[in-house]
């Protein structure tokens, strides 16, 4: 694709992004943008459905909202309260092990930098960049599966890994974009531009993409 249409592709997803679900952690962010609760949900969503996050966070921050409130439950009643998320003991050992950083290292306040939120047990840039930039209004690209799909798809960037996809979007990308690239990107991968199948004829982005790897459409 031409470089110079990646924002033509862009302003025709928003467009069109009413008419799709939002990513449950872009939705939680515009409607309380809280550091923390967006961290802990972020942490809730890894290989977990959008339907089961939202209501295993809803359920969680019910009972705590903030990290000393966090600390106080038992494992095992953040671990019931989470279930069915994925590795939901495993997440609840982690997110008392998080709130125990943020208080004893950060004043129980989520950090706002990318070193000290990689610090944290359990974040990776993946979960770093969301908070960085739907919690604190910093540039940062989010780059999960649909991402780094979609990215190589148009033929944007040539890529092998998600870790790559960031830093050749941080290339290349407009940086007006970069906050709200991953929530157009999610969207749009999850009823559009499918992993298998994806609905070419229904694609509003038709025009500017290679396609490539595309063997098989509707």
């Amino acid at each position: 694709m031409n470089d110079r249409a990646i924002t033509k592709i862009l302003k025709a997803l928003e467009e069109r992004l009413p008419e799709w679900d939002m990513p449950i952690v872009s939705a939680m962010a515009d409607d309380r943008a809280d550091p923390f609760l967006l961290l802990i949900s972020t942490l809730l969503s890894l290989r977990t459905k959008d339907e089961v996050t939202a209501l295993a966070s809803d359920r969680l921050f019910r009972l705590a909202d903030t990290p000393e409130k966090m600390l106080s439950l038992p494992e095992e009643t953040i671990a019931r309260t989470i279930f069915p998320v994925g590795f939901y003991r495993t997440k609840a050992r982690t997110i008392h092990s998080v709130c125990r950083d943020l208080i004893d290292r950060f004043g129980g306040r989520v950090p706002d930098t990318m070193e000290d939120l990689l610090s944290l047990k359990g974040v990776g840039r993946k979960t770093a960049n969301l908070v960085l930039s739907l919690g604190y209004g910093k540039d940062g690209i989010c780059v999960d599966t649909h991402v780094h799909r979609i990215s190589n798809r148009l033929g944007y960037v040539r890529t092998k890994t998600p870790g790559e996809t960031e830093q050749a979007l941080r290339a290349k990308l407009p940086v007006r974009w970069w906050i709200r690239y991953n929530t157009l990107m999610v969207a749009f991968g999850r009823t559009v531009c499918k992993p298998v199948s994806p609905l070419c004829t229904q694609c509003p982005v038709s025009p500017f993409c290679d396609r490539v790897g595309v063997s098989r459409s509707r």
